[in-house]
């Protein structure tokens, strides 16, 4: 026997929860995954769906997103994986001597002078500074 109308249930439902989706603090949201994943989000969130849940014996609210993730995939010559980054503020610190080095030993290969290498490495690192 029903004793309320089920899509008035289900439209306060959705209304309730689209507040709580107005209402959430997207800075927090951001520091969280900074702190948690070390990454930043991008302009696009998309909102997919919401909806109250039990969680570990309580109530609470679930709100499903995709967003985009910047990411950089570092691997050598060979196509060995070297390092998987997740935000651009994380990059390596030695990035700097990566490219020069790998430019040194481009130049040599192909029988450059080894002051013309030490220029353009050296260009390379004016050009990664100004990021």
């Amino acid at each position: 026997m029903k004793i309320s109308n089920p899509e008035t249930i289900e439209e306060s439902e959705k209304e309730f929860i689209d507040m709580i989706n107005a209402e959430l603090d997207w800075e927090a949201i951001e520091n969280l995954l900074l702190e948690k994943h070390n990454f930043t989000l991008q302009e696009e969130v998309e909102y997919k769906n919401g909806d109250m849940i039990v969680h570990k014996n309580s109530i609470a609210y679930k709100f499903d997103f995709n967003i985009k993730v910047p990411l950089s995939i570092i691997f050598n010559r060979k196509g060995e994986f070297l390092e998987l980054l997740t935000s651009q503020s994380e990059e390596s610190e030695d990035d700097d001597e990566i490219n020069i080095d790998m430019v040194k030993e481009s130049l040599k290969e192909k029988g450059k002078k080894p002051e013309l290498a030490a220029d353009i490495a050296d260009m390379i690192s004016e050009i990664n500074q100004e990021d």
